[in-house]
């Protein structure tokens, strides 16, 4: 190959460039850089580890704070608690979170931009409702409680129901997901939950 074999490993692994875009940025057939890679002892990244890059080109949206407080000890015991309680997981490619208590959900939202510095803005929110109730009144209600902007909010899922609205069982304000689109974060926390299950 008329390229450094050292300069192309380091477009791959350094800079994160795919094989398709260091075959376009120098004009070599993947092929050859696959076959350079194979000889090189280069492990390439699996399609999941490709997507995810994909999806995130500056990196990680995220950045797990080193524990020092008590508080910070009580916000990761707390914010895991309720991943283990309310979190969903059997999604493998968020983290989600759903309940009807809006300080619940308040602290979870702590959890997340403290201990692991994510952008508010980053998180999306669904609503679920039943059908006699107005979406819109939802929307407004927990925008208000968690302090965000009503565009962060996918459209209501409505639940038909055949009776008129008996709050003491349903919901008045619908129940609230949080959505924070990140497969290498929901890994991580599914993780600190399997160690606390050892040790049981």
């Amino acid at each position: 190959m008329k390229h450094n074999a050292d300069y192309i490993k380091k477009l791959y692994i350094a800079e994160k460039m795919s094989v398709s875009e260091i075959s376009n940025k120098l004009g070599i057939s993947q092929g050859g850089i696959n076959h350079l890679f194979k000889k090189e002892g280069v492990i390439k990244r699996s399609i999941s580890e490709s997507q995810y890059l994909k999806k995130n080109p500056s990196g990680d949206p995220f950045k797990a704070k080193k524990l020092e407080s008590k508080e910070d000890y009580f916000l990761f015991g707390l914010g895991l608690g309720l991943y283990w309680g309310e979190g969903t997981k059997m999604n493998k490619c968020s983290v989600r979170l759903g309940n009807t208590d809006p300080d619940l959900i308040s602290y979870f939202l702590k959890f997340l931009n403290r201990l692991y510095q994510i952008d508010i803005k980053r998180v999306k929110f669904g609503i679920q409702i039943f059908n006699d109730i107005d979406p819109n009144f939802a929307i407004s209600y927990w925008s208000k409680k968690l302090k965000t902007n009503k565009k962060f909010f996918y459209k209501p899922v409505i639940t038909i129901s055949n009776k008129k609205g008996n709050y003491t069982r349903k919901v008045k304000y619908g129940v609230l997901t949080i959505y924070f689109n990140n497969k290498k974060l929901r890994d991580i926390l599914n993780n600190e939950l399997e160690k606390l299950r050892l040790i049981n």
